[in-house]
C-alpha cells in the first residue's frame, strides 16, 4: 500500500518541487494539495492522509498552529524557508525539517525516516539518486534577482568577505550577498566537499589533487588544515594508487 500524502504550501514553486519528488518514488501516492492551513483542516477531515508536508509561513493559519489543532494526525515533514522555527517544530515531534530550497537526496532522507520508523526501510537504487541529481537546482539571490543555479553545472564556490561566488562549468560566476555555510546547508553532501573555511567543491569536477588543494578547471583550491582528515576520506574511498 503506497502512503498517502498531502502538500500544504502557499508557494507554487515549492508545491511544484514537492510533488515532484513525490512522483519519483513508487511508494508514495500524492492525494492533495492545499495552499491554506484552513482548507487543509477540511482535507484531514475528508481524506486518510499518512503523511504531510507542512510550510510554516503562511497567511491565516501558520503550519506550527495547523499541528497544535490536530487531533488524530497523520505524520509531519516541514517544509519551510525559516530555520529558526526548527525547534518549536521538533518539540511538536513533527518527523523531520527540511530547509527550502529542498535537495532531492534531503527528501529522501525524510522518507526514510517515515519508513524506518514504520519498519519497512525504503531504498532507493544509488544510481536514482545520481540521476535525479542532474535536474536538481536551488535559487540564489543575485543582484535583487532571483537565478536558478543548476547544480551539477557548479564547479565550486567561494566565500569573499560579505559575498559568495558561484563558479560554473561554462566559466559564468553568479555572486550572492550571502554566507558558504548557508549555501553549504542546501547541497548534496554525495555531490559537494567543503575544502576549505572558504571554500565548496563539487566533487565530480576534481581534476587532481594533492594533501593541500584540488585541482578544478585549471585552478588550484587550498584544502584547510581543519579540513584535511575529511577531505582525504572522502577523496580516498575514490581513489586507486
Amino acid at each position: 500500500m503506497k502512503v498517502r500524502c498531502l502538500i500544504v504550501d502557499d508557494e507554487d514553486l515549492a508545491i511544484d518541487v514537492i510533488a515532484e519528488y513525490i512522483s519519483r518514488i513508487d511508494y508514495l501516492e500524492l492525494v492533495g494539495i492545499c495552499k491554506s492551513a484552513v482548507e487543509a483542516l477540511a482535507v484531514l477531515n475528508q481524506k486518510q492522509v499518512d503523511l504531510l508536508f507542512l510550510d510554516i509561513q503562511m497567511p491565516g493559519l501558520t503550519g506550527l498552529q495547523l499541528l497544535r489543532n490536530l487531533s488524530n494526525r497523520p505524520e509531519v515533514i516541514f517544509t519551510t524557508a525559516y530555520s529558526e522555527y526548527a525547534l518549536e517544530g521538533f518539540e511538536l515531534e513533527a518527523l523531520d525539517y527540511l530547509i527550502k530550497p529542498i535537495p532531492f537526496d534531503r527528501f529522501i532522507k525524510a522518507i526514510n525516516r517515515y519508513f524506518k520508523m514504520r519498519q519497512h526501510p525504503l531504498e532507493i537504487p544509488e544510481q536514482t539518486v545520481k540521476d535525479t541529481f542532474l535536474d536538481s537546482f536551488i535559487f540564489v539571490k543575485s543582484d535583487k534577482v532571483m537565478v536558478k543555479v543548476i547544480l551539477s553545472e557548479i564547479n565550486h564556490i567561494e566565500s569573499l568577505r560579505n559575498y559568495v561566488s558561484i563558479f560554473l562549468k561554462d566559466g559564468k560566476e553568479v555572486k550572492t550577498l550571502n554566507t558558504i555555510s548557508n549555501i553549504e546547508e542546501k547541497l548534496p553532501e554525495s555531490h559537494f566537499l567543503r575544502v576549505h573555511r572558504s571554500f565548496i567543491i563539487a566533487i565530480d569536477k576534481i581534476e587532481s589533487y594533492t594533501s593541500g588543494s584540488v585541482k578544478i578547471a585549471g585552478q588550484y583550491i587550498p584544502i584547510g588544515r581543519n579540513y584535511k582528515d575529511q577531505v582525504k576520506q572522502v577523496l580516498e574511498q575514490r581513489s586507486i594508487e
